[in-house]
């Protein structure tokens, strides 16, 4: 499969290659792949041969000039090359005919090696000498250029299209040379409505190349005489530039002088010989998907009219070729959006689906956390009664036996028990110096049944914590379970108290019931 244009045949590198190529053409797949192919996916490359036009492949030609045979090489002399270069445009010019490749021109700028310091140091006194005689040449220049422009010479006069001679003429980089040229345009002939692009040659012609349009290229020589008369007289009238303006028409127009670099380039590479020079380019796919033709020549002064007819003509020649794949790559872009939406769609949904399953995934793990959570804080519970049960037989078996009733020096209590015990009210007595946790005790442990002969024990990293407590009603005083006071000190010699279970409500209403009997 090395030859297949299916993008799912490529390697992962040869696919990458192909994802950055069609990010900068905006071209198909199938017609990229056997581009980037021909170019041993070398991206630049395969950018470059996409803009500027593929050239003809020096190995093909080697191994096609190894089958020729010897007796098929022909001589000319001189006479017949020129009757042969004669004939070369009128067949260019035949219906059918491929057009003239229009290429993409960069300017090259120019190359200047520093020469050695010893050289510099004996040429020091011609190059003080040079500026001396450059600043009273300029001196003088701005001195005559006050003068009228009849008595003005010719070499100072702003030549046409407002292009100064190349005297001193700066080289600047593409858009700086393009607004210097409409400057001096406007300045020659005033203000004017010609859209003339603000950028350089390769640059408009990639963005004709990308947005399918019409490239007009004009260049201008301030040297020529029928400059002045062609922009004056053709270039300026209103049928050109409305036609130029007319958005319908899809035309870029660039303009340049011969002076400059750029367009100096511009004009060898589609061999000017003539000025002014009128060359109208655009794409001509049926000649190649990428390639980039001159569909019209135009040299020398030309009516309006006729400068206007020619463009029109040979703009609807190719205007239906360019409307085709104008139609392809909208329907590649609309098929491109809706693909773009779909993954768009399927990535919120992939989203959605992900947060969905987070979120069981989260209440899973914080169920099964809190069913272990239930499940160890009911094994501590368990535990935890087991150590109560345990220390209410080791305290029943601790609790003081009943005073005798003829025993004068105890103190008498009646206790009322909580309902849900059952017990109702009950009396017994305690030693005056009994401590007030033998009362809680006795309530705790009250129908706790032990055997006398066995020895219990209290169990180990176990503090009891009584979950009642008793009061006395009329007053209402509550007592504690201490260490250290004693019964007889507190209750007296008797006493009607009640026991009170404690629940976390109870305790703010008891404080409040507290404060208002204050």
């Amino acid at each position: 499969m090395a030859d297949s244009n299916n993008a799912e045949d490529l390697s992962a590198p040869q696919q990458d290659a192909l994802q950055q190529y069609i990010a900068v053409t905006n071209q198909e797949p199938k017609d990229a792949i056997p581009l980037l192919r021909r170019s041993q996916w070398n991206v630049q490359i395969a950018v470059a041969k996409f803009f500027d036009g593929e050239g003809p492949d020096p190995v093909a030609e080697a191994l096609a000039a190894q089958d020729i045979p010897r007796e098929a090489a022909r001589h000319e002399n001189l006479q017949e090359s020129l009757w042969a270069a004669e004939a070369a445009p009128s067949r260019a010019r035949r219906p059918g005919a491929q057009t003239d490749a229009a290429p993409r021109i960069v300017p090259q700028q120019p190359v200047t090696g520093r020469s050695p310091w010893l050289v510099g140091l004996l040429l020091t006194p011609l190059s003080w000498s040079w500026t001396a005689a450059s600043s009273l040449f300029r001196t003088f220049v701005y001195i005559l250029s006050f003068l009228p422009a009849p008595l003005r010479p010719r070499a100072l006069t702003s030549g046409p299209a407002g292009l100064k001679s190349n005297s001193g003429r700066r080289m600047l980089m593409p858009r700086d040379t393009a607004a210097r040229f409409k400057r001096e345009f406007d300045e020659e002939y005033s203000a004017n409505e010609l859209p003339f692009y603000e950028g350089g040659f390769a640059q408009a012609h990639d963005q004709a190349k990308k947005d399918l349009k019409f490239l007009l290229t004009v260049i201008l020589s301030p040297e020529h005489d029928d400059t002045e008369s062609f922009v004056k007289e053709t270039l300026l009238d209103p049928q050109v530039v409305q036609f130029v303006n007319d958005p319908t028409n899809n035309i870029i127009l660039w303009g340049g002088n011969v002076l400059d670099s750029e367009a100096y380039q511009v004009s060898t590479e589609y061999k000017c010989t003539k000025f002014p020079f009128s060359a109208l380019i655009c794409l001509t796919p049926k000649e190649g998907s990428t390639r980039m033709g001159v569909i019209k020549r135009l040299v020398g002064p030309t009516p309006a009219a006729t400068y206007v007819s020619e463009m029109q003509a040979a703009m609807e020649k190719y205007g239906g070729d360019l409307a085709n794949v104008r139609a392809e790559r909208t329907a590649q872009e609309v098929t491109r959006s809706l693909r773009t939406e779909q993954d768009s769609a399927y990535e919120r949904s992939l989203a959605i689906d992900r947060e969905r399953a987070r979120q069981k995934k989260e209440a899973a793990e914080a169920a099964a956390a809190a069913e272990e959570r239930a499940e160890r804080e009911a094994a501590q519970a368990a535990i935890l009664e087991q150590k109560r049960a345990q220390w209410r037989t080791w305290r029943a078996t601790k609790l003081h036996p009943e005073p005798p009733s003829s025993d004068k020096s105890v103190v008498r209590v009646a206790l009322m028990m909580p309902e849900e015990t059952g017990a109702g009210r009950i009396t017994r007595r305690f030693a005056q110096d009994a401590a007030m946790e033998e009362l809680y005790a006795f309530v705790e442990c009250y129908g706790v049944t032990t055997d006398g002969g066995e020895d219990y024990e209290k169990p180990d990293g176990y503090e009891h914590e009584y979950s009642f407590r008793i009061a006395s009603t009329l007053p209402r005083e509550v007592y504690e379970p201490s260490q250290t006071a004693t019964m007889g000190e507190r209750i007296g010699r008797s006493g009607n108290l009640i026991v009170e279970q404690i629940v976390a409500d109870s305790d703010s209403e008891s404080e409040d019931g507290s404060e208002e009997d204050a």
